[in-house]
């Protein structure tokens, strides 16, 4: 696209109500925020524990950042892993039952450096339709095979493993999928994977912290028996959500880890994060696995909010998770559901395709632990006030 052209592109993402604007939020991430001048009661958050305002976690940053400093300086191959990055992945490894860990600066870093560490342009990539988009786009990166699978068909993705003459393959999936809220079905992955000599690739962004005993994540809510690690399985977890701080991990064998300590480039050529991050994410562990009525409130506050939609003109997709979308169809028609429930103090986004499929458009409620019964109520009662406008 030429300079000239973007004006006029933009003025038709407007026409299709699909143009994106930033909100600018004062203040600390929490369910009560102010966005644009304006207070108000969020849902629109990915901060499910109710953590990324923590006083323990803040006050670990702040400690780490008194006695070391800021700035990592460094890549990690250089001078910049320190010793409590070193530690924490020791502690994340732990943590999920699985023998190693590597930090990265984002989810979307990770996939990026992960899936071209592992194919070429000699091998396929299996991947569920709704996955995110960095899975796509680490796939791409690679130049391996592109194959993507109808959301959660394992029949159609058996034949075409089958078929298959790569010489490396690998399934990707979301655990939990993220404008969805549904739970992919993981034992079956993993068979599949075995079955075919596949790696699998499982990116719980949205179930660690949330699924699972003390919140372990998407693999051991699947199997709470210690896990028998399969050396195929490659497990991403992201740490800006759940977790309340930033950053995420991989977690696989050793021989995976050292590996791509050595050949992901979004490792290998990136400066590390700032050590109090480490810090801060080694004592949200604790509290993630400490405070098991952070889990029951989210359970109930879903349960609460699955009954009080009933008799409104949109219903909510089917989904067990902190997401739960609100399936309304129309752009225009979700930009201006949206909109009424910011006029009565209440943020929720609203998303729209390419994030999701046309006529499929959507309010994404994210519920935190740090919301009440009350807050749920407020929005229940709001819904049903601008279903009957």
């Amino acid at each position: 696209m030429k300079p000239e052209q973007l004006a006029a592109a933009l003025a038709d993402l407007d026409a299709q109500g699909l143009r994106r604007r930033r909100r600018v939020l004062d203040g600390p991430q929490g369910v009560r925020v102010t966005v644009d001048g304006q207070a108000l009661l969020s849902f629109s958050s990915n901060d499910y524990l109710g953590l990324a305002n923590h006083p323990e976690i803040a006050v670990a940053a702040q400690l780490a950042a008194a006695r070391y400093g800021v700035g990592a300086g460094a890549a990690h191959l250089l001078t910049g892993h320190h010793r409590l990055h070193h530690d924490l992945e020791a502690e994340l490894a732990a943590f999920v039952g699985l023998p190693a860990a590597l930090l990265f600066s984002t989810g979307y870093m990770a996939s990026l450096g992960v899936i071209p560490a592992l194919l070429d342009r000699h091998g396929e990539v299996f991947e569920d339709k709704l996955n995110h988009a960095s899975l796509v786009d680490g796939a791409l990166l690679s130049r391996a095979r592109l194959t993507r699978y109808p959301h959660g068909d394992l029949a159609w993705l058996g034949r075409r493993l089958a078929e298959s003459p790569a010489p490396v393959k690998l399934i990707a999936s979301d655990t939990v999928f993220s404008m969805d809220g549904d739970l992919a079905p993981l034992a079956d992955l993993l068979a599949l994977a075995e079955k075919y000599d596949a790696w699998l690739y499982l990116d719980d962004a949205h179930g660690f912290g949330v699924l699972g005993e003390e919140g372990r994540g998407a693999l051991n809510h699947v199997n709470p028996s210690p896990l028998t690690p399969h050396p195929s399985l490659i497990y991403l977890a992201t740490l800006g959500k759940a977790a309340g701080v930033a950053g995420a991990f991989v977690a696989g064998s050793a021989d995976l880890v050292e590996w791509l300590v050595n050949r992901a480039r979004t490792y290998v050529f990136t400066t590390a994060q700032p050590p109090l991050l480490a810090a801060a994410l080694s004592a949200s562990l604790k509290l993630i696995a400490g405070e098991p009525w952070r889990r029951q409130r989210l359970a109930d506050l879903i349960a609460r909010l699955k009954a009080g939609v009933a008799g409104l003109p949109w219903s909510l997709m089917p989904s067990d998770s902190p997401i739960q979308p609100l399936l309304v169809g129309d752009n225009q028609a979700t930009l201006d559901l949206a909109d009424g429930l910011r006029r009565r103090g209440i943020l929720i986004p609203a998303i729209r395709p390419p994030t999701v499929p046309a006529g499929q458009a959507r309010l994404r409620i994210s519920l935190s632990a740090a919301h009440s019964p009350d807050d749920v109520e407020c929005l229940l009662a709001a819904l049903h006030e601008l279903a009957h406008d």
